[in-house]
């Protein structure tokens, strides 16, 4: 089948299936589209100084806007077939990412259209640089690997933010406890220690103890304050740092002694996280040394016990004979037998 005739047929049934789907029967109106013209009012007005709030999913915005109802159909059947909205809420609040699971199912629609323009073009590629006929099978199955890897692929990259992240708050911990037992040694509150570590410093776990201040600042209690960071973060060394706050404020035990303590331990996980990823690597490294090096060398070793040219494989030149009288042959051939060099003969 050539490449043409697979063009059309794909084009063919994509054109049959928006028809089907942008059927009156298949596309009915959705409760919110039937209450917006009443509910219209309600909302307040778009500004210009919201417009930045929310970035865009593609460079280019209008051809987004072109997308938006693929995308939000798109978004609705990965929901539909993936499911866990919960979760997937809980998982970029992990990763402090922008947006909420509307806008994570777009960009997995996204990523699973670049997977599928990606296995198309490499389906069609690779058999025209061949010189093959490109199979139509080939290019569906092609064309669905590339969906499911792109949609996939964004839910893995969620997962590499949430680890980055988690490895961030550990890093700054250690640094926050020791803010916090300076300010409680020197005579102030867990609330007043809080406001003064949050002044201090920046980054992930510094904006959590923010949303911790926050909650104490609109009534909450500080343990059910600290309680709801250790949700937020369940990170074990941040859990256990909450835990040792809370049975330290509810049982009196001084908070400097508490934080030093803390700080200390983490730092010695982070040494021993350290060393383990030090001993994984040291198998790792092996592989260059194994596969790269290791082959290179043998091959000087054998190349250098080869002869460089064919003049270097010639025998050595019979030794000259006797040119003595008779009388002398012996004396004669006993000199000539001391200047022949090693390995030669002066007999024929």
């Amino acid at each position: 089948m050539s490449a043409v005739a697979v063009v059309v047929s794909l084009g063919l049934a994509g054109g049959v299936v928006l028809a089907v789907l942008g059927a009156p029967r298949m596309r009915r109106p959705r409760l919110a589209a039937r209450l917006d013209p009443y509910l219209r009012g309600l909302e307040p007005a778009a500004t210009r100084l919201l417009d930045g709030a929310q970035r865009p999913l593609t460079p280019v915005p209008a051809l987004e806007r072109l997308l938006g109802p693929l995308l939000r159909d798109g978004a609705r059947l990965v929901e539909r077939w993936l499911g866990g909205s919960a979760a997937v809420a809980r998982r970029l609040r992990e990763a402090e990412a922008p947006g909420d699971v509307a806008r994570f199912r777009a960009e997995q629609v996204l990523w699973g259209l670049a997977g599928f323009v990606a296995a198309v073009l490499a389906t069609f590629g690779l058999p025209l640089l061949t010189g093959r006929s490109v199979s139509a099978m080939a290019v569906v199955g092609a064309a669905v690997l590339g969906v499911g890897g792109g949609v996939l692929g964004r839910d893995g990259w969620l997962g590499r933010q949430i680890a980055r992240r988690q490895a961030r708050i550990l890093r700054e911990l250690p640094t926050l406890a020791d803010l916090l037992c300076l300010a409680v040694t020197a005579g102030e509150g867990p609330r007043a220690a809080l406001e003064r570590t949050v002044a201090r410093s920046h980054g992930a776990l510094s904006r959590e103890l923010a949303l911790v201040l926050g909650d104490l600042r609109a009534g909450e209690p500080f343990t059910t304050a600290m309680e709801r960071l250790a949700v937020r973060v369940p990170v074990p060394a941040v859990v256990r740092f909450v835990d040792g706050l809370v049975v330290a404020v509810e049982r009196g035990t001084p908070l400097g002694v508490v934080l030093r303590a803390q700080a200390a331990d983490v730092r010695e996980q982070h040494k021993r996280d350290l060393i383990e990823a030090g001993g994984r690597r040291e198998v790792l490294m092996l592989v260059p040394v194994v596969f790269l090096e290791l082959p290179v060398v043998i091959l000087f070793a054998l190349c250098s016990r080869c002869p460089s040219s064919p003049a270097d494989r010639r025998e050595p030149p019979p030794c000259p004979g006797p040119t003595g009288p008779s009388s002398g042959g012996s004396s004669a051939s006993g000199r000539s037998e001391a200047t022949c060099p090693a390995g030669s003969s002066s007999r024929p």
